[in-house]
């Protein structure tokens, strides 16, 4: 057997920055995954709007100035419309910071924290590996891998998606809701340039966002029901362009196809309890946000920001996966979290519903908010990931 003070089980984005905020520690780590991220060929189709907040967490682990900068594009401003000729807009510059956000690949994030980990003494990695038995004693995790492996650890941190394996062996909660949507993903190139201009459309059929890529380049993500997701994917390369431009009004130009569409099911998922005895959720594995707002990724790295910190700081006589101990990291992340799934399930709980008169005055309401200066404000520390 052998021991370790943690184990983070899920080498993404999440689990990968845990390990990296923890570089300076003391602590042994285990990082289980199942494969190695790989780079795509060309632009990878799954892209992140990486808030402030997060640029500067990933700065302060040295992750973000190892980051190709030809591959991400700073968010300049944001336009969101509505379905009936509501807007609301802001700028990184009336708002006062130099970007709203910064658009980059997942792969190229993935890889970036995976060749981090690399680096670090104190982490031993097991990929590719995976789990197959998880046993919680009164003083260790101890999780034994396909390959016969055992692994021994103070805590466990379960770091693997929102299917987690560890969470369901934990046997923890979680109310999942089907939204019978589906988010599609592609990129294009573009005619007219996007000026670092992220705009989003709420439409009868869900929601479109065009994210700024480098170059005359750019990504959307169209959250809509699985049928017309569906559709979407089946369609040739330049019939997906002419109905994606559209759909965006022809805001930028003619379109031409550089990645094919994929599509991924949009669920919300609320898990109650994220930690227990020798346990601890993080990322995808602890929560389940529609994409509306492109917050997913910025919760999770905030989770390992959290649970870092308190792993960091504990005194040498603490036991890291004590319950009650563990319950401060819970407390911390609850209220962005539950704040964050609140806020976009009732947005587009808003933008679907159909009741007689209620689209006129949602979309007079998104226009009154462009005008209310202090509404807006709120708005852009949503938008900015500033809690």
């Amino acid at each position: 057997m052998q021991q370790f003070d943690l184990i983070i089980v899920g080498g993404g984005l999440a689990g990968a920055s845990l390990a990296v905020a923890l570089r300076e520690s003391r602590l042994r780590i285990a990082l289980v995954e199942t494969c190695a991220p790989q780079p795509p060929e060309g632009w990878d189709a799954r892209i992140y709007a990486i808030s402030p907040a997060n640029a500067e967490y990933l700065q302060r682990i040295g992750a973000w100035e190892h980051l190709d900068r030809e591959r991400m594009a700073p968010i300049r401003a944001m336009e969101v419309f509505g379905d009936q000729g509501g807007r609301l807009a802001f700028s990184a510059y009336e708002t006062g910071v130099a970007e709203l956000g910064w658009i980059l690949e997942s792969s190229l994030m993935a890889r970036e924290l995976w060749e981090s980990v690399k680096r670090q003494a104190n982490v031993t990695r097991f990929c590719p590996a995976r789990p197959a038995r998880l046993e919680f004693r009164h003083d260790a995790a101890v999780l034994t891998l396909e390959e016969g492996a055992v692994l021994s650890a103070r805590l466990l941190a379960g770091a693997d998606g929102r299917d987690s394996w560890v969470r369901r062996q934990a046997g923890l909660e979680a109310h999942i809701t089907p939204y019978e949507e589906k988010g599609v993903v592609a990129n294009f190139a573009t005619e007219k340039p996007h000026r670092g201009i992220a705009y989003q459309w709420f439409r009868a059929d869900g929601v479109l966002a065009y994210l700024p890529l480098p170059g005359r380049r750019m990504s959307i993500v169209w959250s809509t029901p699985d049928a017309q997701a569906d559709e979407l994917c089946a369609l040739p390369p330049a019939a997906l362009a002419e109905r994606v431009a559209a759909a965006g009004g022809e805001m930028l130009g003619r379109l031409e196809t550089l990645t094919p569409a994929a599509a991924f099911a949009l669920r919300l998922i609320r898990v109650p309890r994220t930690v227990a005895p020798r346990l601890a959720l993080l990322g995808d594995a602890a929560h389940g946000i529609h994409p509306l707002s492109g917050h997913g990724i910025n919760l999770g790295f905030q989770d390992a920001k959290v649970l870092a910190g308190l792993l960091a700081g504990a005194q040498p006589w603490q036991d890291i996966g004590e319950e009650r101990f563990l319950q401060r990291y819970q407390r911390a992340r609850q209220e962005e979290t539950r704040l964050m799934q609140g806020t976009t399930d009732a947005l587009r709980r808003l933008f679907r519903a159909n009741l007689p008169g209620l689209a006129p005055l949602r979309n007079l309401g998104l226009s009154l908010t462009d005008r209310l200066a202090p509404l807006k404000s709120q708005l852009v520390r949503y938008a900015l990931g500033a809690f």
